[in-house]
Order: structure tokens, then C-alpha cells, then sequence
């Protein structure tokens, strides 16, 4: 049955006729006619017809009615800066700066003059160690073979800070001494260095004894801010002050920036580090010194107090000033008289005063 319906089924052809063809020319007839019956020019054309010319003139019109600049109930958008596009501005600057806080900015980047004091490699920093040079800080990786131990345990023996880093922390510091990309042979272990060579207490009161004057001393309790260090150090030394006493820990070295703040002064001035500013201010009050500590709360005024003599000066840190510690264990306090609304000077700015007033009194007590 399939087959004999497969027989009788007609297939389509594309054989033409005479149905077929006339169907054809009526389609041609169609599209044939339009051209000259279109109400409408298409798109694109040229007008050449009265509706097209027509069309076009209108367009015109619409360009030529619009109102005045200053009609228009609209501004249109322009490029002068405002408010908003300044606020957006300022807030890229920001962005921009962000990158440069959280991802810090290259070593290579730091001037000749700001680069760290560092003694790289297991050999040189074992023997900066065992021949009793200072140092002020020991970085050393977690990891430890046999040799990294040897010298740590030589830096603990003689009270050198120790502080565990990264290696990767190690490669930025060191990146500026490498070459080719690459950062400097550490291997495993930095050693920070002073831009001077640090002295005891006791060579500074030494020192005064052999200039024969009464010993002059400056100690900073926490005074952090290297630049501030620095200026400190360079009025000191014009004042005439025999030595600086800082703490090992919580006060800032004499890096490549401090001694380069100082202008030179560090050259002259003789620095001592101590594990305890008190204890230091025991051994100064036992050698004859008088010790007097700068407090804004303090009652007697700088230039109430009797500084001439043997005299030692403490200045307390950027923000909290002295310690409780520091402060019970001067001989008495004092404090610079201020007329304006703000409430303490700049630590430098505050021992500058101090010094130089000192000295004004023993000028006075030498022309009487």
C-alpha cells in the first residue's frame, strides 16, 4: 500500500506553465510599478520629488525654530569644571595615592641620601657583631640553619634588638643594593646600621670632664619622628650640649634620614643608646647631675628654674610626652609659658627652648 501511494503521489516541479509564469509576472508587475507610485523617497536618496524636498525643508525648519542659548530650559553638558567633576577628580588623586599606601612605592625610587644603613650577608654581619660595632637592629628570617643561629645567639649576648622578617621582606630592603632587577645577597640576615657610631653615658660625662665644664646633657624619651630627631641633634649641638642619651627601643636611630636633617651635626655630637632612660637618670643624679623634665603641666616655668650648673634636660615624645616612669624620676618638672590657643609645642621646637634658655642663665650668672 505504501508503494501504490508513493506511485500515485504528484511531485512538486519547478517545470513552468502557463499558471506559474503569469504568477511571475505579476510579481514583477508589483515591484516594477512601486518606483513611480511611492508616496515616500527611500532612505538615503536624494530628494527629488516635491514630498522629499518638502521633508528635507522641514527638517531645516525643526534646527532654525530651536530657542536661544540662553532660552533653553537645558544646559548642555560641557567640560568646565564644578563641583561634582572637582569631587571626582579629587577622589581619583585619591585612588591614585591609595595604590602607593597599600603597595609600597619601590625602593629604587629613594634618593642616594635616603637609603638605609644596612650590612647584608651572614659573613659581614657575624663580624660586625663580634667586633662590637653598632648596630640597631638585627632582621633575620624565621627559617634558621646552623650559622643564622650562631649569630643570633652572638647578638642576644651582647643586647642587640633581634627581629623576625620574611624573606620577602629582606628582598624589598635589599632592593636598591642588587642590580639587574634583582635584589641584594642577603642571605637571610640584615644588619641596621647607624650613620655614627654610638657612645655610653659614660664616655659623654667624660667628655665634659675633659673640656672642663659641668656636663650638659639632653635625653629624649620616646622621641620617634626622625626628622625631629635630627633637628634636635643640630640645636644641640649649637647650644653647646655634650652629649644625647635615646632609648634602645621606642625612639628613632640615626638613619640616613636623621643625619641628614642634622646637617652635619651628628659628625660632633655624641649619642648614647640605653636599654632605660630612668636608669640612665639614676646614674646622671649619682655623677652630680641635676635632671629636669619639660612637662606642659608642670608649675615652675623655664625661666622660673634654676638651670645653671650640671644640668640634664628630658624632653618626651611627639604626642604623649614623658612617660609616668620618666616623669617620678626627674628632680622636677618645668614648662614653657605659651599665649596662644594652641595647647604644646613641637618636641625639637620645645628643647630647642629649653636648651638655649639654659644657656642665657649661665651667660647671667657669669657677668654678675
Amino acid at each position: 500500500m505504501k508503494k501504490d501511494n508513493r506511485q500515485n503521489s504528484r511531485r512538486r516541479d519547478n517545470t513552468p506553465n502557463e499558471s506559474n509564469s503569469k504568477s511571475t509576472y505579476q510579481k514583477r508587475g508589483r515591484f516594477e510599478d512601486k518606483s513611480s507610485d511611492r508616496p515616500y523617497n527611500r532612505r538615503g536618496d536624494k530628494a527629488s520629488n516635491e514630498s522629499g524636498a518638502k521633508r528635507s525643508y522641514q527638517k531645516r525648519g525643526r534646527f532654525d525654530d530651536m530657542p536661544e542659548a540662553s532660552e533653553r530650559p537645558y544646559r548642555r553638558r560641557d567640560n568646565s569644571p564644578n563641583e561634582y567633576s572637582e569631587k571626582r577628580a579629587y577622589q581619583k588623586r585619591d585612588r591614585f595615592e591609595d595604590k602607593f599606601e597599600h603597595n609600597e612605592a619601590p625602593e629604587t625610587a629613594l634618593r642616594e641620601d635616603e637609603l638605609p644603613y644596612l650590612i647584608m650577608g651572614r659573613n659581614a654581619v657575624r663580624e660586625a657583631v663580634k667586633s662590637g660595632r653598632s648596630i640597631d637592629k638585627l632582621l633575620v628570617i624565621k627559617e634558621r640553619d646552623g650559622s643564622l643561629r650562631e649569630i643570633v645567639n652572638l647578638a642576644r649576648d651582647r643586647n642587640i634588638v633581634i627581629q623576625e622578617v620574611t624573606k620577602a621582606k629582606l628582598d624589598e630592603l635589599c632592593m636598591p643594593f642588587g642590580h639587574g632587577g634583582k635584589s641584594g645577597n642577603h642571605q637571610g640576615i640584615v644588619a641596621r646600621v647607624p650613620g655614627a657610631e654610638y657612645v655610653s653615658l659614660e664616655d659623654i660625662l667624660d667628655y665634659a670632664k675633659s673640656r672642663n665644664e659641668q656636663p650638659f646633657i639632653l635625653l629624649l624619651d620616646g622621641i620617634t619622628d626622625p626628622y625631629n630627631l635630627g633637628s634636635i641633634i643640630r640645636s644641640a649641638e649649637c647650644a653647646g650640649v655634650h652629649g644625647i642619651v635615646i632609648p634602645k627601643r621606642r625612639s628613632a636611630t640615626l638613619t640616613s634620614a636623621v643625619v641628614k636633617v642634622a646637617a652635619g651635626a651628628v659628625d660632633y655630637m655624641r649619642v648614647a643608646r640605653v636599654p632605660n632612660i630612668a636608669q640612665a637618670i639614676d646614674k646622671l643624679k649619682k655623677s652630680g647631675v641635676w635632671v629636669a623634665g619639660a612637662d606642659m603641666q608642670a608649675d615652675i616655668s623655664v625661666y622660673d628654674a634654676d638651670m645653671a650648673g650640671a644640668f640634664a634636660i628630658v624632653i618626651g615624645s611627639e604626642g604623649e610626652g614623658l612617660s609616668s616612669l620618666v616623669r617620678s624620676s626627674c628632680d622636677y618638672l618645668i614648662n614653657i609659658p605659651l599665649k596662644g590657643q594652641i595647647e604644646s609645642l613641637n618636641a625639637s621646637v620645645a628643647a630647642a627652648v629649653v636648651m638655649f634658655e639654659k644657656n642665657r642663665q649661665e651667660i647671667a650668672r657669669q657677668a654678675e
